[in-house]
């Protein structure tokens, strides 16, 4: 068969040498190439990104090769810019994205911003506090909302560049934000179905409450503070610092009697709502209280007498054995007080201060009441001993007020029903989580799930569509309707009478609420169109909102369609540090999308604080603490990296792990990597225009005869994108990464491209086909690496052979990979001889191989040429020498080695190197070290196989490949102690 490589427009200068070589077996076409800019000597991320790109879809639905592929981004809060951990996920869901429109699929990806009720009303108040000094109280509800939206188009704006700048490809033409109209009115339609199906009622209950919000929260918005003993905190509403982490003895005194019982509590200013104390049935000190009919003791502030009960669920071991039971503030209480029948007293108001029904107490902040509490009952000769305690405290993550929990009258979704169904949907296979660890906590959340709190006492949001109507008979009742004219009716209809008032509840729906709608919302539901685009094939997001989001999503998903809204879930992990350290503003180690692309001096960094201080984002501690933690963690700035060196460095970690770490060092480095594969294409198209090669023109290798070389790196080319491709699909992204460093760095750059130079410099024939080669693995490789690295390869691909066709299966070759990996392995020891010795190329340094028989000699003799430009040595020998002349042998030279079990070789240099010599250890300790620890690893290895774990255990494979290493090691020995002695 004739051997081809079709290339178009060849000189004749490039046809002579071809044919002096190959004959009649190289075909030629003509085609005809637009011309491009050449390429800058440097990569620099900030020219090659400028004004690229806008995505625009241009398929349309139903005109695929293999089908639509669908999924939305998870929508960034309208609070600020990007962070790192939404430029992950957008990353990894781009990736997928371009790898399914290179396979085929149609492929859409629904961009959207969140407006994020509490966050974002906090944000807009501590903004307009600062910078005009008023309350959103005293400007009105409607001028406040007109604050936010002016807010929402700045900040919505911001956002939709970053992503934009992030080279994410979604389909912009689509784009939702969840408070717009259409979002609005499937808000709507869900609650008023949810509501008239029984699902949402009304109702009292124990609420997360932030009384510097004066709103209930979500658990989300709770950060557990973990303290170890009295620690000053400074509170919302609170001139003066407060102190928590101490336990205080209380005691009650029981009725008609001198006993007394004492408590411990760390929360002595709920004493005032306590409507019993508790003690376990089989706790023996108070066993006397047992058989009594009822036992009463003496409040010391209400003037009247609670109960001691008794009760399995308390703790024994805890203080005394006796706690107080505040059912209005304390969610265990709350459930025993249910138990035994016990009315709640609610202690505090919505704004955190004692109620108007306990006098000498009404009216002041909680913790102010509580030193007076302690006081009086120190007068009362109640108080006992306030001991260190470490303790657990609730921060609102918004406001940082002590969280309360308050009986408040709510909307709850109730979630048992819903929540079965989900589960059926993971354990019957049809919803997929990855990882899979995932499903049992989805198992564990969902069977114990709560009624969950859908109501939220803000400004900002979906004003719950439900009206309190009052009948002409004085009967009330609730209805869900679009409209006030729509509730009205319902309302008649409900109280069987005439309306004679009613009212909007003002209250907003939870931002979750809506989130959790967006997977059909999006397309339009409640109308029938969203059919045709539902359910979504993936939704990726953070493993820390599987329950708060995607359980929702899938809860109501299920009811509102009977559809579970996506077939699979990929969860990420959290995006710390580089020393594993959570990103927060007291740390000084926020890092965004934007320092690391463009670069931040510490100037630029310290201005961006400043800046969030002066908006009211940043308290004046925390600007103090963000300045010393950001001088700490980045003196000398944030070096610019670019998009494509950031997309890379985020995928570049396994992404399924709990958390990230994110190291600004690493992406410079994968920057250093990028402009690597800059240089390698630049070095081809270099070379093309010494041999007269257009690479535009190239159409294929055809059956070109390659040398081993050639064959190993198209070998290489083809198992890396083969695992590329897997890696992808099963979302193993930092492999996929791995072995495009591996390629392009370690076998295309620093081995393929050093031994193509001699034939290109000598412009022999063979030049032209290992610059048809680099062309081909840099054309090949950059598009299959654009999914995660598009902008470097796009401007790359402008000057190379985009359309090369290529069998990539009848390139895989694992004996010329062997083959090639011994040539290599020689190579980099006598690289660490010359580097160990500080041998250089002016040193002049001839390597010569001493292989154990002539078989090795004549497969050492093949790759001579290769290996002098792989170990920048002037020449490369090879020579026959028996394990009896080695010793003779190497008397020849000053430095000599080993190449693992290969061979044995040695070095000569010129008269220039002797000044070196005493820079440098002698050849004989070098190699000594290297024998012991060669010894040193022969002796594990002896240990393992002789142990009777390892034999019953392993299996016959591996037991075979350490015997075959023990044998190595041995034969490698051998020949350091022959060359040494």
């Amino acid at each position: 068969m004739q051997s081809k490589i079709k290339i178009s427009r060849v000189t004749n200068k490039g046809l002579h040498l071809l044919f002096s070589r190959y004959g009649n077996r190289i075909s030629l076409c003509q085609k005809h190439t637009t011309a491009v800019e050449p390429l800058a000597q440097g990569y620099d991320p900030a020219v090659v990104e400028k004004d690229k790109y806008v995505f625009r879809k241009t398929q349309k639905h139903g005109g695929s090769k293999h089908g639509s592929y669908r999924m939305i981004l998870p929508p960034p809060n309208v609070t600020g810019n990007l962070h790192l951990g939404h430029a992950l996920n957008a990353t990894i869901q781009d990736v997928i994205c371009r790898q399914h429109r290179q396979s085929g699929y149609e492929v859409e990806w629904i961009p959207g911003t969140d407006h994020a009720g509490i966050a974002t009303q906090v944000i807009v108040e501590k903004s307009l506090f600062k910078e005009r000094g008023i309350t959103r109280h005293q400007l009105g509800r409607i001028p406040f909302l007109l604050e936010v939206w002016k807010w929402k188009r700045k900040k919505g704006d911001s956002i939709i560049e970053d992503l934009r700048r992030l080279g994410c490809t979604l389909d912009w033409d689509s784009e939702y934000f969840t408070m717009d109209e259409k979002q609005s009115y499937a808000v709507n339609t869900a609650f008023i179905r949810l509501f008239e199906d029984g699902l949402i009622q009304r109702q009292d209950s124990l609420v997360n409450w932030s009384c510097a919000l004066e709103s209930t929260i979500s658990d989300i918005e709770v950060d557990l503070l973990q303290l170890n003993g009295p620690t000053a905190l400074t509170v919302p509403g609170h001139k003066t610092s407060v102190e928590f982490g101490r336990i205080y003895d209380i005691k009650y005194r029981v009725s008609n009697s001198s006993d007394e019982i004492t408590v411990s509590t760390t929360r002595p200013e709920t004493l005032l709502g306590d409507v019993a104390v508790a003690v376990h049935p089989q706790d023996p000190r108070y066993s006397k209280y047992l058989n009594q009919d009822q036992v009463f003791l003496k409040h010391p502030f209400r003037n009247e007498h609670i109960p001691l009960i008794f009760d399995v669920k308390v703790d024994k071991e805890f203080g005394t054995g006796a706690v107080k039971i505040t059912p209005a503030h304390d969610r265990n209480d709350y459930d025993m007080a249910k138990d035994h029948l016990l009315e709640p007293i609610q202690v505090f108001t919505e704004q955190g201060t004692i109620t108007d029904q306990f006098d000498g107490f009404k009216g002041l902040p909680r913790f102010v009441a509580r030193q007076l509490i302690l006081d009086k009952l120190a007068n009362l000769e109640l108080l006992g001993a306030a001991k260190p305690h470490a303790m657990v405290l609730p921060i609102c993550s918004r406001s940082k007020d002590v969280v309360e929990y308050m009986l408040r009258p709510q909307w709850f979704l109730h979630c048992k029903p819903l929540a079965e169904a989900a589960i059926s949907e993971v354990r019957s296979g049809r919803l997929k989580i990855q990882p899979e660890n995932f499903e049992l906590d989805w198992y564990r959340w969902l069977e114990g799930c709560h009624d969950w709190c859908v109501s939220r006492q803000l400004w900002w949001g979906h004003q719950i569509p439900a009206y309190l109507a009052t009948g002409v008979d004085g009967n009330t009742c609730w209805v869900a309707a679009h409209s006030e004219e729509e509730a009205i009716k319902n309302a008649r209809t409900k109280l069987k009478a005439e309306v004679s008032t009613i009212e909007r509840d003002p209250d907003v729906l939870d931002t979750w609420f809506s989130s959790s709608l967006l997977p059909f919302s999006v397309f339009n539901w409640p109308s029938s169109e969203y059919k045709s685009r539902y359910p979504l094939d993936l939704m990726a997001t953070g493993h820390d909102i599987l329950f708060f989001w995607v359980a929702r999503m899938v809860m109501l998903g299920l009811k509102l369609t009977g559809e579970t809204p996506f077939k699979k879930v990929l969860l990420n992990g959290i995006v710390c540090d580089a020393h594993g350290r959570k990103m927060s503003k007291s740390l000084g180690n926020v890092v965004t999308p934007k320092q690391v692309i463009e670069g931040a001096s510490v100037e630029n960094l310290q201005s961006d604080l400043q800046q969030s201080h002066d908006a009211g984002i940043l308290s004046k501690d925390e600007l103090k603490k963000s300045f010393k933690g950001l001088q700490k963690m980045f003196p000398k700035g944030i070096p610019q990296c670019g998009t494509d060196a950031l997309r890379f460095t985020l995928c570049s970690h396994n992404i399924k792990s709990h958390f990230i770490n994110f190291d600004v060092a690493e992406c410079y480095t994968n920057k250093l990597f990028l402009n690597k594969i800059w240089q390698a294409t630049r070095y081809t198209i270099g070379a093309a225009e010494k041999l007269n090669l257009p690479l535009a023109d190239i159409e294929t290798l055809g059956n070109c005869p390659l040398d081993k070389w050639d064959r190993w790196i198209l070998s290489r080319l083809a198992d890396t994108l083969t695992t590329v491709a897997q890696s992808i699909d099963q979302h193993d992204f930092h492999m996929a990464t791995s072995s495009f460093k591996q390629f392009f760095y370690n076998n295309l750059c620093d081995v393929y491209l050093e031994t193509t130079k001699p034939a290109i410099n000598e412009g022999t024939a063979n030049g032209y086909i290992n610059c048809a080669t680099l062309a081909t693995c840099l054309s090949w490789g950059l598009q299959a690496m654009s999914v995660f690295t598009p902008f470097i390869s796009e401007e790359l691909i402008k000057h190379l052979p985009r359309g090369i066709h290529l069998n990539l299966s009848r390139y895989l070759n694992a004996d010329i990979e062997a083959e090639i990996e011994v040539i290599l392995s020689i190579c980099q020891a006598i690289r660490q001889l010359k580097s160990q010795n500080k041998i250089s190329k002016k040193h002049e340094p001839c390597v010569y191989i001493f292989a154990p028989d002539s078989k090795t000699v004549g497969e050492l003799e093949l790759h001579l040429k290769p290996m002098t430009a792989l170990t920048l040595t002037k020449e490369v020998f090879v020579e026959y020498v028996t394990e009896n002349k080695l010793k003779q042998r190497r008397q020849n030279f000053e430095f000599f080695s080993t190449a693992g079990h290969y061979c044995a070789f040695g070095l000569q240099v010129n008269k220039t190197y002797e000044q070196m010599r005493e820079q440098v250890k002698p050849v004989s300790e070098l190699n000594q070290k290297k024998l012991d620890r060669l010894q040193a690893e022969l002796e594990r290895y002896r240990m393992r196989v002789n142990d009777e774990g390892f034999l019953r255990s392993a299996s016959d494979a591996v037991q075979k490949r350490h015997n075959q290493k023990i044998q190595q090691l041995e034969l490698e020995i051998k020949n350091i102690l022959n060359l040494a002695s």
